[in-house]
């Protein structure tokens, strides 16, 4: 069997991580949170300060996370996004084109920029001054860093999901 991290027990789990899990859908990144208890709580706070409080536009979130998710080559993150971004809007040729190899430049312009921005902070760590300046401009300072923020939290979770070996889930686990 390959090297992984198995998923905690329930006898395993501190007594705020197992009820805290006990709210969510039963998804194998929350469960294998259940490992580094003490960070459970703040990472589930973080991640929905990201998706269900930031003021920035969810479709095209989704856009930016499915990049950071294909440049990370994470089938975690990329196959819960493809449905929370069809959710959104996106359809699936767009989604085609957000997976291709090499610099998205078949969206619209809006979309490239998003795509470029997910993909410079997954692969360089520090965003270029012409694509921050961009999305300064085009979303203001405040919209400029919820993608940052975003797109940094879900480079966090391809890499924690890819590095512990967390599994998309078997069956139909409704989000």
């Amino acid at each position: 069997m390959p090297a992984h991290i198995p998923f905690p027990k329930d006898e395993d789990l501190t007594p705020e991580a197992k009820e805290l899990l006990s709210l969510l859908p039963p998804l194998n990144l929350f469960r294998m949170l259940g490992n580094a208890p003490a960070s459970v709580k703040e990472f589930l706070d973080m991640g929905a300060s990201i998706l269900m409080r930031s003021e920035f536009d969810a479709r095209k979130r989704e856009i930016a996370i499915l990049r950071v998710g294909h440049v990370n080559r994470a089938p975690y993150v990329w196959h819960h996004h493809v449905i929370i971004g069809k959710n959104t809007g996106l359809t699936d040729e767009e989604i085609e084109k957000i997976a291709c190899e090499g610099p998205v430049t078949s969206l619209d312009e809006e979309g490239n920029l998003l795509c470029r921005v997910a993909e410079e902070i997954s692969r360089d760590v520090r965003l270029s001054d012409e694509a921050l300046a961009q999305i300064v401009e085009r979303y203001g300072n405040r919209g400029a860093t919820e993608l940052i923020l975003c797109c940094c939290w879900f480079n966090l979770a391809a890499r924690f999901t890819e590095s512990t070996r967390v599994q998309v889930e078997e069956g139909d686990v409704s989000l």
